[in-house]
C-alpha cells in the first residue's frame, strides 16, 4: 500500500489524530465488520510517506472468501486520496506483516538547488540550502554500513536494543539534479534513518569530515549534535519477506530475539 503521509499523524491510532492505520482499519471494518489484528511492517513517523508498505489483518476465512475478491476495488472508493491499496492476499497464521519482515528499504530525497524545491514536488522533497557533493555523502555512508549499535542515531525507548544490521546505504544524483539516499537494513529504531540523513547532509555539504558518521557509532546514547531531517523527505519503498511459507515463523522467531553485538 502507499500513501501520502503529510496530512496524518504517523501509522500507528492515535486517540483524536488522523493516522494511516485508523483511516484504514475504519475501512476494513466496514467490508468486513469487526476485524483484529492490524499489523504493520514499518510504524512510519508523521509527515513520512510510503510507496511500498505491508501489513496484515486477522479475517475470519469464510468472510475473506466472500469478500477478498473485490477488497482492492471496495477500498478505493472509501479510502481517502491519500492512501491507496494496491494488491490484496491471502496468508498464512505463520505470517507477520512486521515480525515476518527480512529487511526495509526507505528513500529519502533532497534538492540542492538554488531555487529550492519545484512546488509540485514540495511535499516529498527537503530543499537545501548549501551546495551537496555527492562523493561526500558516500563516502560518509560507507563506515555506517554492517552491524552496528546505532543508540547515536535513535531515540530510546525502555528495554529496547539499538543493535541494527545496516545492508544498503548509498547516495544518487538523478538526471533532474535531485540526490536520492538509499537505506535498507533489517530493521530501524525510531527516527535512525532521519538522522543518518541529518548527519550524512553535513557531511555533503563540507560542515563534518566523512569520518564523522561512523566515528558516532561508539556513543551508546543519542548524540545531540545529530539533527534529525524533516520527514516529509522519507519515503518506505519496500519491504521483503521469505519466499516460501516455513520460513515465516522462523524469520519472526529470529526477529524477535534480543541482540547483542559480540
Amino acid at each position: 500500500m502507499g500513501y501520502d503521509g503529510t496530512d496524518f499523524s504517523g501509522w500507528a491510532a492515535q486517540p483524536g489524530r488522523r493516522t494511516v492505520a485508523g483511516v484504514l482499519a475504519g475501512a476494513l471494518s466496514r467490508i468486513f465488520g469487526e476485524i483484529a489484528g492490524l499489523t504493520v511492517a514499518g510504524r512510519t513517523d508523521a509527515g513520512v510517506h510510503a510507496t511500498g508498505q505491508v501489513c496484515h489483518v486477522d479475517i475470519p476465512a469464510v468472510t475473506w472468501a466472500e469478500r477478498g475478491g473485490t477488497l482492492v476495488r471496495r477500498l478505493a472508493g472509501l479510502l481517502p486520496p491519500d492512501v491507496r491499496v494496491r494488491a490484496a492476499t491471502a496468508v498464512p497464521a505463520s505470517f507477520d506483516a512486521r515480525f515476518s519482515a527480512l529487511s526495509r528499504r526507505y528513500e529519502y530525497r533532497v534538492t540542492d538547488s538554488p531555487w529550492g524545491a519545484d512546488p509540485l514536488r514540495a511535499r516529498y522533497l527537503l530543499a537545501w540550502p548549501r551546495p551537496l557533493h555527492l562523493t561526500a555523502l558516500n563516502d560518509g555512508s560507507a563506515g555506517l554500513l554492517g552491524e552496528h549499535d546505532f543508540a547515536a542515531y535513535c531515540r530510546r525507548k525502555e528495554n529496547a536494543t539499538t543493535i541494527r544490521a545496516i545492508s544498503r546505504l548509498d547516495w544518487r544524483r538523478e538526471p533532474d539534479g535531485v540526490l536520492v539516499a538509499t537505506v535498507q537494513a533489517d530493521a530501524f529504531c525510531q527516527a535512525m534513518v532521519r538522522s543518518l540523513v541529518g548527519a550524512l547532509l553535513t557531511v555533503g555539504d563540507g560542515r563534518r569530515p566523512v569520518s564523522w558518521p561512523a566515528g558516532l557509532l561508539t556513543r551508546d546514547l543519542r548524540a545531540s549534535e545529530v539533527t534529525v531531517a524533516p520527514p516529509h523527505g522519507l519515503t518506505l519503498v519496500a519491504v521483503d519477506y521469505p519466499v516460501t511459507e516455513p520460513d515465516f515463523a522462523a524469520r519472526a522467531e529470529v526477529t524477535r530475539s534480543r541482540r547483542s553485538l559480540l
